[in-house]
């Protein structure tokens, strides 16, 4: 089991003839991942070849969606056009988007997410790593990666993880996998002022999931996502969860990193959301080079 996306998933990337999108796309094919479509405007016809595999190129979401099955996208689009590309998998009616652009003016997600109000998309990121379903094969090879995460490390399991930092995420990936234990479904949900799926919505999935047996949560500094996450954990969570909050030392008013790593009146300190993750039973690691000894500890 896992949460988003399977390994049959099958995945249209937009933007795949960039040098960025065009890398990634190789990559996931490397991994096993069932890209079947590119989507670049004005070059619908031509295909993206990589190690024997020949994908077709679409002029639209909406054309690639329908004649190849394909139920997520990844976003590689410069980030004055990504909003339009998002809502253009929207409207195609796609089951996921994962936006990987950073960059995207705030005003552009607002109207995103409006617009998304009460369609069936669910959208990750921007500015985000994506996600991985570990597949069984060697490196877990076979399943679906979707973004820009180094596959290698994922290990096939019942942990999920769930972050706003890239980084952070390979750590807590990778600090499973040495351990020997793998992992269910792995996303990073980026770190921008106005996302897609929130913390909670995440932790949700992964709770309701019977083949994730612990969740490790990785936050930061800014917005109350965390605190919401952490007050739901209290009255509905079933599965041991770790956390870890960075940017500790951060002072206020001082943006760190991501655009929504701020604090601000007061709020969104790592003291606050760090108090409110230990409310509820959440194990917090103190340095990110526990995190995953802090979980493995409540299983």
């Amino acid at each position: 089991m896992s949460i988003l996306v399977k390994p049959d998933t099958k995945l249209l990337i937009q933007g795949i003839t960039g040098s960025f999108g065009a890398r990634h796309a190789q990559l996931s094919l490397d991994y096993g991942t069932q890209v079947v479509a590119g989507v670049t405007p004005g070059k619908g016809g031509q295909l993206f070849t990589h190690n024997g595999a020949q994908v077709p190129i679409f002029d639209t979401v909406a054309e690639a969606a329908q004649q190849t099955g394909a139920t997520a996208s990844a976003v590689f689009v410069p980030a004055a056009f990504a909003a339009d590309a998002i809502l253009e998998g929207v409207d195609a009616g796609l089951e996921l988007v994962v936006c990987i652009t950073e960059g995207i003016p705030v005003n552009d997600m607002l109207k995103v997410r409006r617009a998304m109000e009460g369609r069936k998309t669910r959208l990750i990121g921007p500015n985000c790593p994506g996600l991985v379903t570990p597949g069984p094969g060697q490196d877990s090879h076979g399943g679906c990666r979707i973004g820009i995460a180094p596959g290698y490390i994922h290990r096939q399991g019942h942990i999920g993880v769930v972050s706003r930092s890239g980084t952070l995420t390979y750590e807590a990936v990778w600090q499973l996998t040495c351990r020997g234990v793998g992992q269910s479904t792995c996303v990073g949900i980026g770190g921008d002022p106005v996302p897609g799926l929130s913390h909670l919505d995440i932790i949700k999935l992964f709770n309701d999931d019977p083949d994730t047996h612990g969740i490790v949560m990785i936050g930061e500094i800014g917005g109350s996502a965390e605190e919401e996450a952490a007050a739901w954990i209290r009255q509905h969570g079933r599965k041991p969860v770790a956390g870890f909050i960075a940017g500790a030392t951060a002072p206020p008013g001082r943006r760190m990193g991501h655009a929504g790593a701020i604090i601000s009146g007061g709020k969104g300190t790592a003291a606050a959301k760090i108090a409110a993750m230990r409310e509820a039973g959440i194990g917090v690691a103190e340095t990110p080079s526990v995190m995953a000894e802090t979980l493995l500890k409540m299983l």
